[in-house]
């Protein structure tokens, strides 16, 4: 199994972990009297099953020619660059474009959104490393900043992840003990959760989620399983445990590590060849769930804004049938950005580093 394509539930994931992110950006604006669920105010732990899904997938694909010596560093950061890269900066452009579009119609703007002063940090992807003096232009692109940080350094992790092949559970041990640490240090220190930082500690955030998956990983290789009922079973009782300890607010430490316990569970049914929850539906939304993450925030402010112009809306929220217009509104905006954008633009990428290996031994020979 050194194809990622064949966890096709971990791809289904993806697009959970996106739902529930943009559930919790989304919620506030449902005019509804009651209290916003716990479940969904733990909407930002999202970003962590991202994490820690990123961490055990990039071991999925990468640990065999780490192992023989064939991995190649540079190569590798193009990859990623043109899996986050394209999107991010189309997002990015359109916020831009939002933003001068409000103010020349002479429309109130977040001063914010327009932080010029934090554009080369978003361009850069640096963002997330405190280097942005404001949340600017499309905020959710703080996660991207981080995942640039885990790519950076993923011969690191990768070398720890090695190193306890043979002894994964400690492996695992040590990446719980070290994520439950690090979020108690972070909290006392900083007086707020390690899982809310954004642009000032995100390049920190994922360290932890990122480590967990890997130890997940060097568990789930070192041990492997064909018995489909535990793998089910376990994948039930992890993604029950999850929803009820969100439901109940419980630690976000607690939380994480119940994500982590899911995505290997899922993934250890794929190992024993069952096809639940890899359905072809469920994959093709988890391989929109990018661009899901990404195009919530524009979603929101356009399709807000136009509904208060034409509704008179009270304090901007949204009756319940116009909620669910614009909560489903985001699915297919997301398939366009995947088909227009995030997947052209990627091969295209892609073609470019082909065609420049290529060149090189021509260009080496004269």
């Amino acid at each position: 199994m050194n194809d990622a394509s064949n966890i096709r539930q971990l791809t289904s994931l993806r697009f959970f972990a996106a739902f529930w992110v943009v559930l919790f950006h989304y919620w506030p604006k449902l005019d509804l009297e009651a209290a916003i669920p716990l479940f969904v105010q733990k909407g930002y732990l999202g970003v962590e099953l991202f994490f820690v899904l990123s961490g055990f997938i990039l071991c999925h694909v990468y640990r065999t020619s780490l192992e023989e010596g064939r991995f190649r560093y540079g190569p590798f950061l193009w990859n990623r660059l043109a899996r986050v890269y394209p999107l991010h900066l189309a997002t990015l452009v359109a916020m831009i474009a939002l933003a001068l579009g409000a103010q020349a119609a002479g429309l109130g703007v977040d001063a914010n959104i327009l932080s010029w002063e934090s554009l080369p940090a978003n361009l850069l992807l640096l963002q997330a490393w405190g280097l942005a003096p404001q949340a600017a232009f499309n905020h959710p692109s703080w996660s991207i900043s981080a995942e640039w940080f885990a790519y950076l350094s993923f011969p690191l992790f990768a070398w720890a992840a090695l190193a306890l092949k043979n002894r994964p559970l400690v492996a695992l041990g040590l990446a719980i003990g070290f994520l439950a640490g690090l979020y108690a240090v972070f909290q006392h220190l900083a007086g707020f959760p390690l899982t809310q930082a954004t642009i000032q500690w995100g390049a920190l955030r994922i360290v932890p989620c990122f480590a967990y998956g890997c130890a997940l990983h060097a568990l789930w290789r070192a041990r492997p399983s064909q018995n489909r009922r535990v793998a089910l079973a376990g994948a039930a009782v992890s993604t029950l445990a999850v929803l009820i300890s969100a439901a109940i607010a419980a630690p976000d430490a607690v939380i994480v590590i119940g994500l982590g316990a899911m995505i290997f569970f899922l993934a250890r049914m794929a190992q024993t060849g069952s096809e639940t929850f890899g359905n072809a539906q469920l994959v093709y939304l988890g391989e929109i769930s990018y661009s899901v993450y990404m195009v919530c925030v524009p979603w929101k402010i356009v399709f807000v804004n136009a509904a208060d112009k034409l509704f008179e809306l009270s304090d901007e929220r949204l009756p319940l049938w116009l909620w669910l217009v614009f909560l489903a509104g985001v699915v297919p905006l997301a398939a366009a950005s995947y088909h227009l954008i995030e997947r052209p633009a990627r091969s295209r990428m892609k073609l470019w580093a082909a065609a420049w290996k290529a060149r090189r031994p021509s260009t080496a020979g004269a």
